[in-house]
């Protein structure tokens, strides 16, 4: 402990600590602030930090070396450095320009990697990390971190089953500098202010209401489907990907009490007709839901104009909702002459594995999205801006599932907690269970406990 002493005291020394009103990367507010980049500006130093982090992990049990974007980078350099271990670089997002890659160096589906990472405080950032490096096939087992804020992200990470080691703890660390005089007397009563507060639950990062969210949201559409989710207390989205009507109406009169809204695919209904969505409309309006068209237009303007007004579908003339791309550009969905009681959701991210979208795709997608008066959310993976409603397709029971056409699922506590999701979007776990209005009522309960959780 001596030797771990006297380092953290000669880092000290370089302002690695500032006392104030900050707001974390994590969202948290903090009077404490940890920043370990000016190591980087001492080689001396930076390589003894690397040989105590070395010193905690035995070397065989990983074959790469990857600091979390970017405080860690110079440290996992220098561990590489240290162990003949390869490093490779994980970017915080694609830039759209040159290879394209979020994963940059030379490594093997399968192969072991440790991650680095400064300060832990939610552990948020350090698991996106994670997912980044198993989706290229990496086998993450342990974590080093420098600090743990013991803000509840050392508990978070071995929850999902890390190994994760840290130098230093924060209370641990500060009553060094108080043994040594080197506080001063506000300070100190910042930091027993601090340690006062520090119940995990105070730190977390709260999701807004639904009642906040209309506030935020202008369309009447992304409204009137707010509303409906209060009342009925349900942000289920049923998916009936079926193919006859008589089978759609009669998942609908089941689960219909449960939902906010209902998806569908109208071109895979093999008996489409007039007298099927009448009847849909009029179940709609009775059991209180909206009507979801899952169309997906993705060709230019003129031709998505008429995909929406014309054929024997003419969804412009019954659905609520309609999903759109944006792959040909934000010209391609503004002058779709839309019903002004119909809102678009544009498909920032599916839940396939192997998509193309690239996190670059998925910004520009979101920012079309934020510009357009008509669309009152998005489909995506991951947390959205707040005036979006964010709609997560692939939710089963079974966390992590795959099927074989390679769709990726995930509980539905996971699309609340990690992703903020304001609607959960179920299709084969309902309508392919024996009782779909026992099935569709528990994930109406299952998602909108998850939801006043995050609160």
């Amino acid at each position: 402990m001596e030797e771990k002493e006297q380092f953290f005291l000669k880092i000290y020394n370089l302002g690695i600590i500032k006392f104030g009103h900050f707001t974390l990367k994590s969202g948290m507010t903090s009077p404490i602030y940890i920043d370990f980049r000016p190591i980087a500006s001492r080689p001396d130093l930076l390589i003894k930090l690397s040989d105590l982090l070395l010193s905690e992990v035995p070397y065989h049990t990983f074959e790469l070396i990857c600091g979390v974007p970017y405080a860690a980078l110079p440290i996992a350099t220098t561990l590489s450095l240290r162990s003949n271990i390869p490093l490779i670089i994980k970017r915080k997002e694609n830039k759209g320009y040159g290879t394209k890659r979020m994963i940059e160096g030379i490594y093997k589906r399968g192969q072991n990697c440790l991650l680095i990472e400064d300060v832990i405080t939610s552990g948020d950032s350090l698991l996106q990390t994670v997912r980044d490096l198993e989706k290229e096939g990496l086998i993450i087992k342990n974590i080093l971190s420098i600090l743990d804020r013991e803000q509840g992200g050392i508990d978070n990470i071995k929850k999902r089953g890390f190994n994760i080691r840290t130098l230093f703890r924060i209370g641990e660390v500060l009553k060094i500098l108080e043994k040594k005089d080197l506080l001063k007397e506000k300070e100190i009563h910042i930091i027993q202010l601090f340690f006062k507060k520090k119940n995990k639950k105070n730190f977390q990062e709260k999701r807004i209401s639904y009642e906040e969210k209309k506030e935020k949201i202008s369309h009447p559409i992304g409204k009137k489907l707010l509303d409906i989710t209060l009342k009925k207390k349900t942000n289920l989205i049923v998916s009936a990907d079926l193919i006859y009507s008589e089978k759609i109406l009669e998942l609908v009169n089941l689960t219909g009490d449960s939902i906010c809204g209902l998806k569908l695919h109208a071109d895979i209904i093999s008996d489409f007709s007039s007298s099927f969505i009448a009847s849909l409309k009029k179940i709609s309006v009775e059991k209180k839901f909206l009507l979801f068209e899952d169309r997906k237009l993705c060709d230019v303007g003129p031709t998505n104009y008429l995909q929406l007004h014309h054929g024997i579908h003419k969804i412009s003339s019954w659905a609520d909702i309609l999903t759109v791309h944006v792959i040909a550009g934000s010209i391609s969905i503004q002058n779709l002459n839309i019903p002004p009681n119909m809102g678009l959701i544009t498909v920032s991210e599916m839940s396939s594995s192997g998509r193309l979208s690239d996190d670059n795709y998925i910004r520009k997608a979101l920012n079309i999205s934020l510009k357009n008066p008509k669309v009152i959310g998005t489909v995506a993976q991951r947390k959205v801006d707040d005036r979006l409603l964010l709609f997560t397709p692939g939710i089963h029971f079974s966390q992590s599932k795959e099927n074989s056409m390679g769709n990726t699922y995930i509980h539905p506590n996971q699309a609340f907690q990690e992703s903020r999701s304001d609607f959960i979007i179920v299709g084969k776990a309902i309508y392919q269970s024996k009782n779909p209005k026992i099935v569709a009522e528990k994930y109406r309960e299952v998602g909108w406990t998850a939801y006043k959780n995050g609160l």
